[in-house]
């Protein structure tokens, strides 16, 4: 990525990070609501020319100006981010994929505007990858959330395979538990595949908006080494090499060729992610 677009790629990420620490910062709702009318205000004022004084807010206004991005990506994420403020589990998978789509996927569709790529095929992958990434968030904040007896994962999914809530705010790993993470990461997995598929038409310079792929396969790998696992300590773990493997795929020149590799069972009886399927 060009010190140009990755400058303004800082910007957009300040901006997503801005709003989605509001959740995890308040304890009632109405501040939450207050402070995503500033940031809704905001985009509109950015776009009048006239930005709030507000480090974020003028950076951001910078990379509207300079890429013309478009006003309604950064209002469906404020949108999205707003209706989340609720402490509650998602209801369905399909939910789940609403939310990430609204925000993970809006925000790399920006930062294909950013890299002047306007295509319908990098906008599909972008679709799955973003639905990929909220999915695989979801995952890797289970633990975290649990800590304060909080769980948002897909009722749906719990509900099939008889899992409550207060079996994951007890840590069970019993193979009900499992085999909920299990449906949640293939999934994610599935979306991947799909993002993957549409790689021969992207255009090559799309590719290092994808380069997060990489990080969201790593994790994949390493809760399917663990059978899913959710509470295994190796999941809190950094990868060290995983800054080596995003600077290798960012060297590659031609479309975006992350590697979505089939997972095999690294030990008998366990689950391998194929699909959505066992």
């Amino acid at each position: 990525m060009c010190k140009e677009s990755r400058t303004s790629a800082f910007a957009l990420k300040a901006f997503n990070v801005e709003l989605a620490q509001i959740k995890d910062s308040i304890t009632q709702k109405t501040t939450g609501l207050m402070r995503m009318q500033f940031w809704r205000k905001a985009v509109e004022d950015i776009y009048c020319d006239n930005p709030p004084h507000q480090p974020v807010a003028i950076e951001l206004w910078k990379a509207v100006k300079k890429h013309q991005l478009t006003k309604m990506w950064l209002m469906k994420i404020i949108d999205e981010r707003e209706k989340n403020l609720d402490d509650r589990a998602y209801r369905n998978i399909q939910e789940l994929e609403t939310y990430a789509e609204n925000t993970q996927s809006a925000l790399l569709y920006l930062t294909l505007e950013m890299l002047g790529v306007r295509d319908i095929h990098a906008d599909h992958a972008a679709s799955h990858i973003g639905k990929a990434q909220g999915i695989v968030t979801c995952l890797r904040s289970t633990p975290y959330h649990i800590n304060r007896r909080k769980v948002f994962l897909p009722m749906d999914i719990c509900m099939l395979h008889g899992v409550s809530q207060e079996d994951f705010i007890r840590c069970h790993q019993e193979k009900n538990v499992r085999d909920v993470i299990y449906d949640i990461a293939s999934q994610a997995h599935v979306h991947l595949e799909h993002a993957r598929s549409f790689s021969k038409n992207v255009p090559g310079k799309a590719f290092p908006a994808f380069l997060y792929t990489v990080a969201l396969e790593d994790y994949l790998h390493k809760i399917q080494k663990v059978d899913f696992n959710i509470f295994h300590p190796s999941l809190h773990k950094k990868n060290v090499l995983l800054p080596l493997h995003l600077q290798i795929q960012e060297k590659k020149e031609v479309g975006f060729f992350f590697n979505i590799t089939k997972l095999k069972n690294s030990q008998e009886g366990t689950t391998t992610l194929v699909g959505v399927e066992k």
